[in-house]
């Protein structure tokens, strides 16, 4: 198993280069590392970033596009809000033309 706090930091690298209006995935982020069956890991990474202004940990959403992280935001609905003032749409906490808005860092990025 990769080193937990090394991991996440290179985690946190990656969700910084998400454009502004875009959203990813956890596995999309764990396919990117190397690490595609750790999209699981990538979620706690998610988790424990809290707090950090640096990291837009709401661009990051479920595999089909679900805000599955949003009971980790303070407030009720912060991460929609957050995301839709970027002007993702969405709709019973799920983005709306998830495809149109996904950002693959494989595909951006390269490997």
């Amino acid at each position: 198993m990769p080193d937990k706090d090394n991991f996440f930091e290179r985690v946190y690298d990656v969700v910084r280069l998400i454009p502004y209006g875009r959203v990813t995935s956890y596995g999309a982020i764990a396919k990117f590392l190397g690490a595609a069956r750790s999209a699981r890991m990538v979620g706690w990474a998610m988790n424990a970033c809290h707090g950090r202004e640096d990291v837009p940990a709401h661009r990051v959403v479920n595999r089909v596009g679900l805000l599955s992280g949003k009971h980790h935001f303070q407030g009720t609905n912060l991460m929609q809000q957050l995301l839709e003032s970027e002007g993702i749409k969405v709709k019973e906490h799920k983005v709306v033309n998830f495809e149109k808005c996904l950002w693959d860092p494989v595909k951006e990025l390269g490997v």
